[in-house]
């Protein structure tokens, strides 16, 4: 894996580092198993590894998808179980309102997680305001889409900050696209972290970062990684170039349900995987 080559994913840094890795203080990294899915954690606890790494200190889970893990797949419930228990370490508020950022440009196919992963967010804000015992079970979840500067003119970071002071959400739980180091792992693993998420980044545009200095709230950021660099012949410049899997049409869309239904299990306990698609579907 060539260290020249950008990522998104802790766990894509940490190998890039090599040796130098192994004796780099303040990163922790172990591997496990959680629902048949292979999982890397990151933990990064100090400045120095921070800076190595290119990462912010937090706690980044990776956990790795097998090829087209579709919703008639046999492994599609584990995956989403997989995807709340890891949104569940990050930290689940027990009470209060959890705001879903839903980031991206649904015009531009590799950036379209967000936008494809809100249709798939059970939104219970406005039905627990009325007080009906029929959603008691049920935790308060709001919604924002926020498009992308190009288009809304405002910052997403400035959007959802705003939204912030009028929702008080408790937790803010951000989507969006990755860029990754390695082409054959292209919508083949969501990263959970609790750092925040800098927009764009999948799509070469990095904008303001969102996390909890700039919300005031912790917040967790879930990505696929859907573009790498461009690898050119010697003296040719890769800016601005990347590549995405020639599925990127339904491998992202199948990314994005996996990650909307790991979201409403996370946030509205003791529902199912059917529960959530008869609620959303």
């Amino acid at each position: 894996m060539s260290k020249s080559i950008r990522t998104d994913l802790a766990s894509e840094a940490f190998e890039q580092l090599g040796e130098a890795g192994l004796s780099l203080r303040g990163v922790a990294v172990r591997r496990e198993t959680l629902f048949g899915a292979p999982l890397t954690a990151v933990e990064i606890s100090g400045g120095q590894a921070a800076e190595a790494l290119g990462k912010p200190i937090g706690r980044y889970y990776t956990l790795e998808l097998p090829a087209r893990p579709r919703r008639a797949s046999a492994t599609f419930e584990s995956l989403a179980r997989a995807a709340a228990e890891l949104i569940r370490r990050c930290g689940v508020p027990e009470e209060g309102d959890v705001l879903v950022a839903a980031l991206g440009n649904p015009d531009i196919t590799p950036d379209a997680l967000g936008p494809l992963c809100a249709s798939q967010v059970l939104v219970t804000r406005h039905l627990k305001a009325r007080g009906e015992t029929l959603w008691e079970g049920f935790s308060s979840v709001s919604l924002c889409r926020p498009g992308v500067l190009g288009t809304a003119g405002i910052e997403s970071a400035e959007q959802i900050r705003a939204l912030c002071q009028t929702v008080r959400p408790s937790l803010v739980i951000v989507v969006d696209a990755l860029a990754g180091a390695d082409a054959a792992g292209l919508c083949r693993s969501i990263q959970v972290c609790d750092s925040g998420i800098s927009p764009g980044s999948g799509v070469c545009n990095d904008r303001a970062r969102i996390d909890r200095a700039l919300l005031g709230v912790p917040v967790t950021a879930v990505g696929v990684p859907t573009v790498t660099d461009a690898v050119l012949p010697e003296g040719e410049s890769p800016e601005a170039l990347f590549v995405t899997p020639r599925d990127i049409d339904s491998s992202v869309r199948e990314c994005a349900r996996i990650i909307a239904y790991g979201i409403d299990l996370a946030l509205h306990r003791g529902l199912s995987v059917d529960d959530v698609d008869a609620l959303v579907g």
